[in-house]
């Protein structure tokens, strides 16, 4: 009994220095790496490539859903400043666990809201959440092989939150001409300096009339349009 009750001091003592290392993580690196992603910016060449619907929509406030791949979230904030003003709000469902934590808090950095769920945790209140943003108004953005993939896959939710709040989806895609690739499930890639970048947001999807597994790979298939070979 001295071994079993040493084992489970042991674990609980584990598990409290974990979340004490994670809690001063959350402080230390989103700070570090909202710097370096706006370091970076400067060192990269952009081109943005922007549906004259979207920009109609935004000249109107009218609110839409974006969709970008997980592994291309490093520089979505900057097309956040670079097209929304200071007025206008956008939120991004973030998962609840510790990469979570780190994604949110960096965020904020760029006056981005966080709104925290996945399909595995607190998914259904996220998603509700959502849609009650949209109807204030409000911009959220989502990844929809988020949080732990596979890779470029469609979860159910961003089909369920377009439906529920009728909201088109916009997709924004991010390309490196040449980048570093992380050997992650979502292929998570960083611009190297001097190279281009390649900012491609779509035209608004509806999704309306479709049924679910219809919705999903209407949406798969746009986001994983490849045409950027020309770029």
């Amino acid at each position: 009994m001295g071994v079993i009750n040493y084992q489970v001091k042991f674990q609980s003592f584990k598990k409290t220095l974990k979340n004490k290392n994670r809690k001063i993580l959350t402080r230390i690196l989103p700070p570090i790496f909202a710097f370096a992603i706006k370091s970076l910016s400067y060192l990269v060449r952009f081109e943005f490539r922007v549906s004259p619907e979207v920009k109609d929509k935004i000249a109107h406030n009218q609110i839409f859903i974006v969709a970008f791949w997980h592994g291309e979230l490093l520089l979505q904030p900057l097309i956040y400043h670079k097209f929304l003003t200071c007025h206008q709000r956008v939120s991004v469902l973030i998962s609840q666990h510790f990469d979570g934590d780190l994604i949110s808090r960096t965020i904020g950095y760029f006056g981005i809201d966080s709104l925290r769920g996945s399909s595995s945790k607190g998914g259904i209140r996220a998603l509700l959440s959502a849609v009650k943003k949209l109807e204030c108004q409000e911009y959220i953005a989502i990844t929809p092989d988020g949080p732990r993939g596979p890779y470029h896959s469609i979860a159910d939710g961003i089909v369920l939150l377009a439906q529920k709040s009728k909201s088109p989806i916009v997709i924004s895609r991010v390309i490196c001409q040449n980048a570093w690739e992380f050997k992650s499930w979502d292929r998570f890639k960083i611009p190297k300096p001097f190279s281009k970048v390649f900012c491609v947001i779509k035209e608004p999807l509806n999704i309306e009339s479709l049924e679910l597994d219809e919705a999903k790979r209407f949406i798969q298939s746009k986001m994983e349009e490849d045409n950027f070979n020309r770029l």
